[in-house]
C-alpha cells in the first residue's frame, strides 16, 4: 500500500498512512489471496494487497505503459462525453465495488474462524494443539468482528440489487461505525497476537502447518475456489479493513446529494471512523518488513521522515530510518534522469547505544542559527503569490510551459522554508561518544520519534556493527522500505488533491478525563501549514486536577491546514528545569492526538463538537471555520455607540479624546506587565476572554482597569489588534491606501521619506494621533527582543496588514483580483512594508509633522 507520503503530505502515523492515501489500481482481488512471498533480500515480507473500495472485480483498473493506475471503463449507460456521471448512478458503483472486497473480507474472517472452533476443542482434551488461553489470544474478536460484518452485508445487499434514487445506506454505515470499539480492542491485542502465534508455531508443528495452509474461499462468480493465505496475513485484515470503510464513506458522500437523508448519516459515520483512526495513531505497521540479518533475525522498518539535521553548523535535510535495532540516517544521492533514486548513509546508531541527550550536556550544544520570523513569513507570502500565479496560468491557453516553470520555483521556495522553519531540537547520543542534532517543527514530532525509539528499546537488544556490505545492503533497502516517498512540499502533490483551508479556525477546548493523578495541565493546539505543523494557541494551566474545565475559545489562522492537533502538558514548576535552550520544551506530554479538517464539516455556521482520544485521555473541543474572503472583509459601519466597528473619529469626538481609550488603555497594561512576554502580539489570547474585553470597552463598564488588571495579558494584546481589525477603514485609510503601496516602492530614499511623511501628514487628525502612538509602544516592545522575541519585522507582520488592509471596495476597485484571498497574497507584503518603514524611522512628532512645510504638497 503506497503510503502518504507518496503524495506529498507530512508522514503523521502509520494509521495515518492506510487511510489517507491508497492507489486505485490493483489486479482485481487476486492480491488477497496471494502467499506471503520472499522479497529480493530473502525476507519474509507480507503480499501486497489493495481492496480498492470503488472497483469491483469486474471493474478493477488495468495498468498503463509505465505501471500507473488507469482510470476504469464503467460500464455502459454511465458515460458521459467520455466522463463517469456523478450522481446516485455513480454511488451505486462505489456500493458495488465495496460490497465485493466486503465478501472477500468476510470470506477471509471466515477462514480464521475455521481452525479456531476445532483449536478451542482441543484444548480441553487430552491432546491439546494450543491451551485455551493461546486460542483466545490469537482469535481474540474475530467471531465478534465476524458477525458485525456479515450483519451489514446481509443488510446491504438487498439495497443494491434493489436499487433506485430513494435507497438509503446511511443508516448502515452509521451503525457499522458505531461498533469500532471491537476493532480497537482488536488492535491492542494484535501484537500479542502475532507474538503468540508465533511462538505456538515455533513449540508446535501441527499448529504451524495450520496456520500456513488456511483457505479462502473466493467471491461467488470467481473462477478460483479458493485460495491459500497464512494466518499472520489474515491477522493483519482488521487493521485493513476500517481504512477501507473510511475511504470508501469519502467516495459515497462525493457521490450523494447533500439533501439526500443519507448525506448527514455518512458525513456522522465518517466523522466516527476519523476520530477512531486517530484513536489508534500510535501502533506500529507490522508490514514494514526490512532485509533479515546475517544471524537470520528480522530487521523491520517501524518508522522514517524527513528530518533537519544540524551539521558543521548548517542545516541538511536528510531522510531518517528507524529499524527494529537501529536508526539510520541517509541523504538522497543525485542519479542522472531516468536512474533510480538512491541513498547514501551518513551515519547509523544500534538503539542498544542511543541515549537521548539533555542539555545538561555542555560538551555538545552547536549553535542553532535561528532566521527572523519575518524572513519565514515573506517567504509564505511569495509562496501565497506563486501558487496565485499558477492558478491563473492553468486557466490561460498555452499556459503549461509557464506553470512548469512557476512550480519548480515554488518547489525551490517550499524546500528552503521546510529547511529553515524548524526550531525545536530533538538531540541523540552514542555511547561512544558522539551526538547528533535534529530540528524539528513540533513537539509533536520529537514526542513521536522519542517513544518510538524508547518503546523498541525496552526489548533485550544487543548492540551491531555493520559490515560495509552490510551496511550498503541496508541503505539500499531504504528506497523500497520507505514510507514516506516526498519531502511535503506542494509540488509533490497532486491536482486533485484538497488545497487545505484557508482562514480562520475558531477552536473551543472545553474539557479533559482520564488522568489518574492530579497534576498542572493546559493544551496546546497546532495546525499544519507549508508541509509542517506550527503551535497556534495554549490554553490556561488548570491547577491540581484530574478533570480540567478550560472553556476557552481560540482563533486561529490557517494557510492550507488539513489537520489539527492537540497535546495535553503536565506544567513543570521547577525552576532548576527552566533555565534551558530557548526551543527546549520541559513540559511532560501527557497525551497527543489529532483529527482531519474536513471542509464538509468545518464549514458550517454551526460549531462541531469533537472528541481525541490520546493515551486514555479524552479531550473535548469545538471547531468552526471562516474562510478568508470571508475573514477578511471590512464591515461598514451601522452603529454609533460602543467602539467596535465604528469609525475612529466617531470614538474620538464622544470621548473627546486624541487617542480611543481603548487603545490607551491597552497599551499601558501591555507595557506594564506584558512587554517581556515571549510572543506577545503573536501568541493568541483566549477568544472568550478577548469577547468580554470587547463587550466590556463597548458597554464602558465601570470595573474595566480591574478586568484588565486581571486578564491574561495575551488576551489584551488580542483586544487591541481586535480593534484595529474591526475598523470600518483601515486605520491609515481606503482613501490612502494606493498611494500607501506606490509609496513604499519608490527606490530613491529621499523620493520615499518625502512621500511617506507626506502621507501620514495627509491623514485625519485622530487617526494620525493614534498611529504615532502605537507606533512607539511597539518600537518599546522591539526594545524587549532579546527577551520578548519580537522584533520590529516580526511586530510589522503581525500588525501591517490589520492597520492597511483595505475595505472590500475599495480594495476590488484598487485591484482586478476576484477574491479577497488573491488580494491578500498579493498586497500583504507591500502592507507589512509600511509599516516596517515606519518603525524603522526616527520618532516622528505630530507637531513637528503638521508644522513641517519642507515636504511637497501632492494631491493623493
Amino acid at each position: 500500500m503506497e503510503p502518504l507520503s507518496a503524495r506529498g503530505l507530512p508522514r503523521l502515523s502509520w494509521i495515518d498512512t492506510l487511510y489517507s492515501n491508497f492507489n486505485y489500481n490493483t489486479d482485481g482481488y487476486e492480491g488477497d489471496g496471494a502467499e506471503d512471498v520472499k522479497s529480493q533480500d530473502g525476507s519474509e515480507t507480507l503480499p501486497y494487497i489493495d481492496e480498492s473500495p470503488t472497483m469491483s472485480p469486474q471493474l478493477c483498473a488495468p495498468q498503463g505503459p509505465d505501471g500507473e493506475a488507469v482510470s476504469p471503463t464503467p460500464p455502459e449507460g454511465l458515460l458521459s462525453g467520455g466522463e463517469i456521471e456523478k450522481g446516485l448512478e455513480m454511488k451505486k458503483l462505489v456500493l458495488s465495488g465495496f460490497m465485493a472486497s466486503e465478501e472477500i473480507y468476510i470470506n477471509q474472517l471466515e477462514a480464521l474462524l475455521l481452525p479456531m472452533r476445532p483449536l478451542r476443542a482441543a484444548a480441553t482434551s487430552s491432546q491439546p494443539v494450543l491451551t485455551i488461553q493461546q486460542v483466545e489470544t490469537i482469535f481474540y474478536k474475530i467471531q465478534e468482528i465476524f458477525q458485525i460484518h456479515k450483519e451489514f452485508y446481509d443488510a446491504l445487499y438487498p439495497n443494491i440489487q434493489q436499487w433506485d434514487e430513494k435507497v438509503t445506506v446511511g443508516h448502515l454505515f452509521q451503525k457499522l461505525a458505531s461498533q469500532l470499539g471491537v476493532y480497537k480492542a482488536f488492535v491492542d491485542n494484535y501484537k500479542v497476537a502475532l507474538e503468540t502465534a508465533e511462538k505456538c508455531s515455533q513449540a508446535n508443528s501441527q499448529f504451524q502447518k495450520i496456520s500456513e495452509d488456511l483457505k479462502v474461499k473466493g467471491p461467488k462468480d470467481s473462477k478460483d475456489c479458493t485460495t491459500t493465505v497464512t494466518m499472520e496475513a489474515l491477522l493483519y485484515k482488521p487493521i485493513d479493513r476500517v481504512t477501507r470503510s473510511t475511504l470508501v464513506l469519502h467516495d459515497l458522500l462525493k457521490h450523494t446529494p447533500k439533501d439526500h437523508p443519507d448525506f448527514p448519516l455518512l458525513q456522522d459515520a465518517l466523522r466516527i471512523s476519523q476520530n477512531f483512526l486517530s484513536s489508534i495513531n500510535e501502533e506500529i505497521d507490522p508490514r514494514r518488513t526490512a532485509v533479515t540479518t546475517p544471524k537470520g533475525e528480522a530487521r523491520q522498518l517501524v518508522k522514517d521522515g524527513f528530518l533537519v539535521e544540524v551539521s558543521e553548523s548548517s542545516r541538511k535535510l536528510r531522510h531518517v530510518f528507524l529499524f527494529t535495532d537501529l536508526l539510520l540516517c541517509a541523504k538522497m544521492k543525485k542519479t542522472a534522469v531516468g536512474r533510480h533514486q538512491q541513498y547514501e548513509c551518513k551515519w547509523y546508531i544500534p538503539l542498544a547505544d542511543l541515549t537521548f541527550q539533555t542539555l545538561d550536556d555542555s560538551d555538545f550544544c552547536p549553535s542553532i542559527q535561528v532566521l527572523p520570523e519575518y524572513e519565514i513569513e515573506e517567504m509564505k507570502i511569495k509562496i501565497s503569490v506563486l501558487k496565485n500565479e499558477i492558478q491563473k496560468e492553468k486557466k490561460a491557453p498555452k499556459g503549461q510551459s509557464r506553470v512548469d516553470r512557476l512550480r519548480k520555483k515554488m518547489n525551490e521556495q517550499e524546500s528552503w522554508l521546510l529547511l529553515h522553519s524548524p526550531t525545536i531540537p530533538f538531540r541523540i547520543h552514542n555511547k561512544h561518544g558522539k551526538s547528533y542534532q535534529f530540528l524539528l517543527s513540533s513537539d509533536y514530532e520529537r514526542s513521536e520519534w522519542r517513544e518510538s525509539i524508547q518503546k523498541l528499546q525496552k526489548k533485550d537488544l544487543q548492540a551491531c556493527v555493520l559490515s560495509s556490505v552490510e551496511l550498503q545492503v541496508l541503505t539500499s533497502s531504504c528506497f523500497k522500505l520507505r514510507t514516506v516517498h516526498n519531502i511535503p512540499v506542494t509540488s509533490n502533490k497532486d491536482d486533485e488533491e484538497t488545497p487545505g483551508l484557508y482562514g480562520f479556525l475558531h477552536v473551543i477546548v472545553h474539557s479533559a478525563k482520564g488522568f489518574k493523578e492530579s497534576a498542572n495541565l493546559y493544551c496546546t493546539l497546532e495546525v499544519d501549514s507549508y508541509g509542517y505543523f506550527v503551535s497556534k494557541a495554549k490554553t490556561r494551566v488548570f491547577r491540581d486536577t484530574t478533570e480540567p474545565q478550560w472553556n476557552e475559545e481560540f482563533e486561529i489562522e490557517l494557510e492550507g491546514s488539513q489537520y489539527l492537533r492537540i497535546l495535553c502538558y503536565e506544567k513543570c514548576y521547577d525552576k532548576s528545569m527552566l533555565n534551558k535552550d530557548d526551543n527546549e520544551i520541559v513540559d511532560k506530554i501527557m497525551g497527543k492526538g489529532q483529527v482531519q479538517l474536513d471542509p464538509q464539516t468545518v464549514q458550517s455556521k454551526n460549531w462541531h463538537m469533537d472528541v481525541i482520544e490520546m493515551n486514555g485521555i479524552k479531550v473535548e473541543f469545538s471547531m468552526k471555520f471562516t474562510s478568508r474572503d470571508l475573514s477578511l472583509k471590512r464591515t461598514p459601519s451601522k452603529k454609533q455607540s460602543g467602539v467596535f466597528g465604528v469609525k475612529i473619529n466617531v470614538v474620538t469626538k464622544r470621548e473627546r479624546s486624541k487617542v480611543p481609550y481603548i487603545v490607551r488603555q491597552c497599551i499601558e497594561e501591555v507595557e506594564k506587565r506584558g512587554i517581556d512576554e515571549v510572543g506577545i502580539y503573536r501568541i493568541s489570547g483566549v477568544a472568550t476572554d478577548i469577547q468580554a474585553l470587547k463587550l466590556a470597552f463597548d458597554t464602558n463598564t465601570k470595573d474595566i482597569l480591574v478586568m484588565l488588571s486581571d486578564m491574561d495579558i495575551n488576551a489584551i494584546a488580542g483586544t487591541l489588534k481586535l480593534y484595529f481589525r474591526e475598523l470600518p477603514e483601515p486605520l491609515l485609510t481606503d482613501r490612502l491606501y494606493p498611494a500607501f503601496m506606490e509609496g513604499i516602492s519608490l527606490s530613491d530614499p529621499a523620493a520615499k521619506e518625502n512621500c511617506m511623511m507626506h502621507l501620514l501628514r495627509s491623514l485625519p487628525d485622530p487617526n494620525l494621533m493614534t498611529f504615532l502612538t502605537l507606533l512607539e509602544h511597539l518600537k518599546r516592545v522591539a526594545e524587549k527582543e532579546p527577551i520578548n522575541k519580537m522584533s520590529l519585522h516580526n511586530l510589522a507582520t503581525v500588525f501591517g496588514p490589520t492597520l492597511l488592509r483595505p475595505s472590500e471596495s475599495e480594495s476590488t476597485k484598487a485591484q482586478h483580483i476576484t477574491s479577497a484571498s488573491d488580494i491578500w497574497s498579493h498586497d500583504v507584503m507591500a502592507q507589512v512594508q509600511v509599516l516596517l518603514y515606519y518603525l524603522q524611522h526616527p520618532p516622528i512628532s505630530f507637531a513637528e509633522l503638521k508644522r513641517n512645510t519642507l515636504y511637497f504638497s501632492t494631491d493623493v
